[in-house]
């Protein structure tokens, strides 16, 4: 549940409100991504700070632990509440995080479909001719040249009829 600006400032110190209030709409998107890092980390500490003192208060109420040092800073009074004002704090850094990274992600993918489109339009005007069979690129399959020879319509029949006439003349001799 997220709670209004107003219900923030008053359970933060004035330092812990100005640390969230760059967290909110219009500021948020003018924080560069690596302020976006160390404010989160800041955040991820005072959130980690709040949740042991509310585990700690918890355990008091409880009678299972002992109450820890002589007391409690001035705002120790709502932990809980203060732990989820900066895990609300973080959720909101996070996901402009993740929206910056998305962004990135997609200009990267646009600007690569340019590139291979480009590429690929490219490809489709060869400017010269290809190099032919190049040495050491392994085997490769031999090119068939054949000869397409034109034999004259004279001369079809005549190897067979000349088999004929030297046969007959071989058989006339014995």
């Amino acid at each position: 549940m997220s709670l209004p600006c107003k219900s923030e400032r008053s359970r933060l110190s004035h330092d812990e409100f100005e640390l969230i209030r760059h967290t909110h709409h219009p500021d948020v998107y003018q924080l560069a991504p690596d302020e976006l890092r160390a404010l989160k980390l800041r955040l991820r500490a005072q959130r980690n700070k709040e949740r042991a003192l509310a585990r700690q208060k918890q355990r008091e109420l409880r009678g299972k632990a002992e109450p820890r040092g002589k007391s409690f800073p001035g705002t120790a009074d709502q932990p809980l509440q203060r732990k989820q004002i900066f895990a609300a704090a973080l959720k909101r850094i996070n996901k402009e995080l993740d929206r910056l990274h998305k962004l990135e992600a997609r200009v990267a993918h646009v600007e690569a479909a340019r590139a291979a489109l480009a590429q690929h339009r490219a490809a489709k005007f060869v400017h010269h001719p290809a190099a032919g069979p190049t040495p050491h690129d392994g085997m490769q399959p031999r090119l068939r040249i054949r000869r397409h020879t034109r034999v004259p319509g004279s001369k079809v029949g005549s190897i067979s009829q000349a088999t004929k006439v030297a046969q007959a003349v071989r058989d006339a001799r014995r």
